[in-house]
């Protein structure tokens, strides 16, 4: 048989699966509510593949059970529910956990990443060991013994950020790598140029991509991954090769350095030195620890906080009366005569307010992160097959209008009560059930710190240029599965000449 005569073989096949799929799916209730779908196709024309989050919320409103609720497509016989409502999230993601824990197979992602990602493997018992692995090395009580790390590195930001301001994505970049990378690896971060970092973030952006719907024609037809490189369309083969050699290196530095040092019995304790150590006793094996410290240092800059602190600098520019409070509050609780602490964080109302409507104006992963369905299910009526993609629309769930009138203004008055109390709702953003991100405590500290830092001692306003005119801000994003602001110009100064000082007598507490 020719070679010619295989592809095209394979190709008949690849078609039969998508009819057979698309004919034996059907089912007597039906589906949630949606476009209407073409044969054989469905709706891979209306997939978006650019900011979807902002599609399905629009969809919502004519096709919704209700206003913000379930939207179905589907596409070449790949069925995917998104879902624009904190309560539906709940019931399916968290009350149904047991049917809705898994994640989509994605087989861009399987040929390019050599499943290190331990938030991206399908729910089973090679999952649950490996996330055991990171909760008990991640647990809310345990990030506290990581705070004068959290705050160290803080300290160090804000040196930077007096230095050389212009630089101020730069330093929050190397302050949440310095972070992570420090209590994984006991390893500083290069500041001026790291090799290690740069690895890490060409993974994230290439994943990222790989994780959005339509993107790749290899994750609705899988067979097209075993085409050959010189058939047409085969382009994704030569992306997935160079992310596996980013990924394979992204695994293998640290943890070397990190087993160097600790063999040679050299440096401070961490996580991967501890865990090495009691390796035998826990049976746990080198490519594991790889793995899990791999998850939690993508994750921590995936996830929340090198695009939360961002949106940060974002809204000080953008809104400047959020910021006055914030700061009058620091003022009126801490004074002049120190910094901010983790221990003020429960004085300090209006900061966490301003930290929390951070995380829903601009969520970091506005699509959140997909599940998939075990099981079929039946939901208000609403047939939800099994092996579903199931997608928390975040953005559409953290801008609904009844909820939060006027959602694209910043204002973290939402988040406090008539009584003072603090209002959740935040939390979305780290995910739902038992799929819920295993590093959010620590996400969590950082983004707070250097936000309540920021606010005690710098005025985060528009920058001028050469006429003293205001440089205009677009607040544009990004777009994939992590946002963050487009390149924009702030002007970032000193509050008065005792933040000054505050600042440069954090080098005497390293």
């Amino acid at each position: 048989m020719t070679l010619v005569a295989t592809i095209q073989i394979g190709i008949i096949c690849a078609v039969v699966v998508i009819f057979l799929k698309y004919l034996y799916s059907r089912h007597a209730m039906p589906y949630p509510p949606g476009p209407k779908p073409l044969p054989l196709i469905g709706n891979t024309l209306d997939i978006p593949t650019g900011a979807s989050w902002l599609r399905y919320a629009e969809w919502a409103k004519p096709y919704g059970i209700a206003n913000w609720d379930l939207i179905h497509v589907h596409m070449f016989g790949t069925h995917i529910v998104a879902v624009n409502s904190i309560r539906i999230a709940n019931d399916l993601l968290d009350k149904r956990s047991n049917k809705y824990s898994s994640r989509p197979v994605v087989p861009m992602l399987e040929i390019m990443s050599d499943d290190f990602n331990v938030a991206a493997l399908t729910y089973g018992e090679k999952w649950r060991r490996h996330r055991r692995l990171i909760h008990q090395n991640f647990r809310a009580d345990l990030t506290l013994h990581h705070y004068p790390i959290i705050m160290n590195k803080a300290h160090c930001a804000l040196r930077n950020l007096l230095e050389k301001p212009e630089d101020f994505i730069t330093h929050i970049r190397h302050m949440t790598a310095s972070v992570i990378m420090s209590i994984l690896y006991d390893y500083e971060v290069n500041p001026n140029h790291d090799r290690y970092l740069e690895v890490v973030e060409q993974v994230m952006d290439m994943m990222g991509h790989a994780f959005n719907p339509g993107a790749f024609l290899v994750n609705v037809i899988p067979q097209l991954q075993y085409l050959p490189e010189w058939f047409p369309g085969m382009g994704f083969k030569d992306f997935a090769r160079r992310c596996l050699t980013f990924v394979q290196e992204m695994q293998d530095t640290p943890f070397d350095y990190a087993k160097a040092r600790f063999t040679a019995g050299v440096g401070s304790s961490c996580i991967t030195s501890e865990l090495l150590a009691n390796m035998k006793e826990h049976d746990y094996t080198e490519r594991e620890i790889k793995r899990m410290a791999a998850t939690i240092f993508t994750g921590a800059l995936l996830s929340q906080s090198v695009s939360a602190i961002s949106t940060a600098f974002l809204a000080m520019v953008l809104f400047p009366e959020p910021q006055e409070k914030a700061q009058a509050e620091i003022d009126s609780v801490i004074g002049n005569s120190r910094l901010p602490e983790f221990s003020d964080r429960d004085s300090l109302p209006y900061v966490e307010a301003f930290f929390r409507e951070i995380l829903r104006w601009r969520p970091p992963t506005p699509l959140g992160v997909a599940h998939a369905s075990t099981e079929d299910d039946v939901y208000e009526g609403y047939f939800i097959p099994k092996g579903s993609i199931i997608l928390p629309n975040v953005w559409a769930m953290q801008h609904n209008e009844e909820s939060y009138p006027n959602p694209d203004e910043f204002r973290p008055e939402r988040f406090i009560a008539d009584d003072g109390t603090l209002k959740g709702g935040h939390e979305v953003v780290f995910g739902f059930g038992r799929r819920i991100c295993p590093g959010r405590h620590m996400a969590d500290a950082q983004v707070w710190a250097m936000i309540a830092l920021v606010l005690s001692v710098f005025c985060v306003t528009k920058a001028k240029d050469a006429n003293g005119n205001d440089v205009e801000v677009d607040g544009r994003y990004s777009d994939g599965a992590l946002i963050h602001p487009l390149p924009f110009k702030c002007s970032i100064v000193p509050r008065h000449e005792r933040a000054s000082q505050l600042i440069n007598e954090t080098a005497n507490l390293v």
